[in-house]
């Protein structure tokens, strides 16, 4: 069954499943496409020997593998679509493929994450000295309290 849903997975990018069997996919299929990456004839008889289909393997080492090649891990998304099967009340979901979304990759128009910007006002300092002398900056400026500038109250003249 998991040979059957990882050639489909493969060839339709994605596929709608219950939760259980799509997280069962998920450790059989990733292995999978890790080796996919590497296009040998060697990781091509070894994932031939799991899926059992000259078409899925064609694609996952066409295709799929080109896609994939950048990526460190972590091919497959599962998405709960809420819904329960009418039969036995199974929760159902869809398991796709990471790349082959384009409403969650930079192309669909995702929103670009925000860069990190540094608070402080002066310029940057070289290396351990820096973080060091800020440190001590800090800690200073923590231990002397603000000095209030006071003017000193008119005195009166009795005359």
């Amino acid at each position: 069954m998991l040979s059957n849903m990882a050639s489909s997975l493969i060839l339709n990018k994605r596929i709608t499943t219950t939760v259980a069997k799509a997280k069962a996919l998920r450790k059989f299929v990733e292995p999978l496409l890790t080796k996919g990456k590497d296009d040998t004839t060697h990781s091509r008889r070894t994932v031939f020997s799991y899926l059992q289909n000259k078409e899925s393997v064609k694609a996952l080492f066409g295709e799929v593998a080109g896609k994939i090649a950048d990526r460190p891990g972590g091919y497959t998304r599962i998405i709960k679509m809420g819904d329960v099967r009418v039969g036995d009340n199974a929760e159902m979901c869809l398991i796709e493929l990471v790349d082959y979304n384009t409403l969650y990759t930079k192309e669909g128009g995702a929103k670009k994450a925000k860069t990190r910007r540094s608070r402080r006002a002066g310029g940057k300092k070289e290396g351990a000295e820096a973080t060091a002398e800020g440190a001590v900056e800090t800690a200073e400026a923590a231990e002397k309290p603000a000095k209030k500038t006071r003017k000193p109250a008119a005195k009166k003249d009795k005359e």
